[in-house]
């Protein structure tokens, strides 16, 4: 598999997992929403810095991931602003993570649309993001 098609397989994996986060909205799994709400923007982030960098971090945490993106980024207070600006909901989503491994959360129904939603916001951020050549 080439670097191109490896990229692409993940970020098709990232939307695919965004899209059964919002089934799961649908269905009323809350949980699973969140969780794969999580997966999805780890995958995006994982998948722009593979298509970049040429390796794939072997960190889950966001907020790592977006570090890593900051330091590649042109400019790096955009970065910067949309971390300190979506800190809330980046611990939201990496709460997520854990707590469908580790933890007995049971997620409502606003909390999983807002991980959801902002999973989304994740994943343009990282899409648009300019980095240095």
């Amino acid at each position: 598999m080439s670097h191109r098609e490896e990229v692409e397989l993940i970020k098709r994996r990232s939307l695919k997992m965004l899209d059964y986060a919002k089934k799961c909205l649908s269905s009323g799994d809350y949980d699973l929403a969140s969780f794969l709400a999580e997966q999805a923007a780890q995958l995006y982030l994982k998948s722009i810095l593979l298509e970049i960098t040429g390796e794939m971090p072997r960190t889950h945490v966001i907020r790592q991931l977006l570090h890593v993106l900051r330091e590649l980024a042109k400019n790096k207070e955009q970065v910067d602003e949309f971390t300190r600006k979506n800190r809330r909901l980046l611990v939201g989503l990496e709460e997520a993570y854990l707590a469908a491994r580790y933890f007995h959360r049971i997620y409502e129904r606003e909390e999983a649309e807002e991980l959801v939603k902002f999973a989304e916001e994740v994943i343009e951020f990282a899409e648009n993001i300019e980095v240095e050549a």
